[in-house]
């Protein structure tokens, strides 16, 4: 009785997702390299970088897609290389693909992946409605998939993920190439099934989303370089602080400042445009307001502001690239 209590503890215990020392090469490259995290039941975990950093080899040796180089993936306590087919059975995954039949229906769609997954007619039965709610789909069910529109087909192919009730899902940049209201709603989704228990795996290149998840893997060049919470990695992570120049003239002004950087005339770790407005990360604060706001005006910009301003996470994101964290598994 006490050794079975001790199992069930013990599966209760282990985060549903655990990377451990994960490596994938293809020949010389190295997409993935050395890299250890878990995520934790219920969480919203964002997988975060940009394009070909190696987010979806992650995710698909997570799913038993590709095979590691070396090190272990666990999803739900089962190996997933070598648990393939018992991994499939308990996760979801959508890509940003939006795997649907265009000449299925919406109802079609979410039957045929019931199906895969094996579901039973009485399974299905109220679970394509629930589906075709959750979408918003009511009244164009019976429609043919092609007819609608990107934030429609996001949200059906997020039910046909969930259609089995996975207790993980993987979505590998799924707003990818939707409006930013979708954007938003498809969001609202992901915390409705927090909210119900399902862990969240979710890759994107987007700011804005990144400041949504409860935790944040930062993954540049294969290398973890970051993770944390959004309010741990600003705290925590950020070399430097954040000045906000507003100028006429912004892109001049990123070339002004990039020059005395790279003279070493001024030591700025990065200088960006951000809108109508310039960043540059500075060691100290008053010293450099003064010295940039010199700079600008003996080279004829009319400088309208100089700010410290709180980082944003495409700030931590540059700082945590140019110096990784030395524990970054957690």
């Amino acid at each position: 009785m006490i050794a079975g209590s001790s199992l069930i503890q013990k599966q209760v215990s282990t985060p549903p997702v655990v990377v451990e020392n994960l490596v994938k090469r293809f020949g010389d490259f190295v997409a993935v390299d050395n890299i250890s995290f878990n995520v934790r039941a219920g969480e919203v975990f964002g997988w975060l970088g940009p394009n070909g950093a190696g987010k979806t080899t992650t995710i698909r040796i997570l799913l038993g897609l590709l095979k590691p180089t070396s090190g272990k993936t666990y999803v739900l306590g089962l190996d997933s290389n070598l648990q393939k087919k018992e991994v499939h059975a308990r996760v979801g995954y959508m890509s940003q693909q939006f795997t649907l039949y265009n000449d299925l229906t919406p109802w079609e769609n979410i039957r045929f992946y019931g199906g895969v997954h094996e579901m039973t007619p009485a399974e299905l039965r109220p679970r394509i409605p629930e589906i075709i709610h959750m979408a918003g789909l009511e009244g164009r069910e019976k429609a043919m998939t092609r007819t609608l529109s990107g934030g429609w087909k996001q949200r059906l192919a997020l039910g046909c993920a969930i259609v089995h009730k996975p207790a993980v899902i993987f979505l590998d940049e799924p707003t990818a190439g939707v409006d930013p209201i979708s954007r938003r709603e498809f969001w609202e989704l992901i915390y409705q099934m927090a909210d119900e228990g399902v862990t969240v795996v979710v890759t994107t290149h987007y700011m804005d989303e990144a400041e949504l998840c409860q935790r944040i893997g930062f993954i540049s060049q294969g290398r973890l370089v970051a993770l944390a919470s959004p309010a741990e990695l600003k705290k925590a992570q950020m070399h430097g602080f954040v000045l906000e120049v507003t100028a006429s003239n912004p892109e001049q002004v990123v070339r002004i400042l990039k020059t005395a950087a790279q003279t070493k005339q001024l030591l700025l770790d990065e200088v960006a445009l951000y809108g109508a407005q310039v960043h540059a990360v500075v060691p100290d604060v008053t010293v450099y307001k003064e010295r940039i706001r010199a700079l600008l005006v003996a080279n004829q910009i009319n400088v309208r502001s100089i700010e410290w301003i709180a980082p944003s996470l495409e700030d931590v994101f540059i700082s945590a690239v140019k110096f990784p964290a030395e524990n970054k598994s957690v």
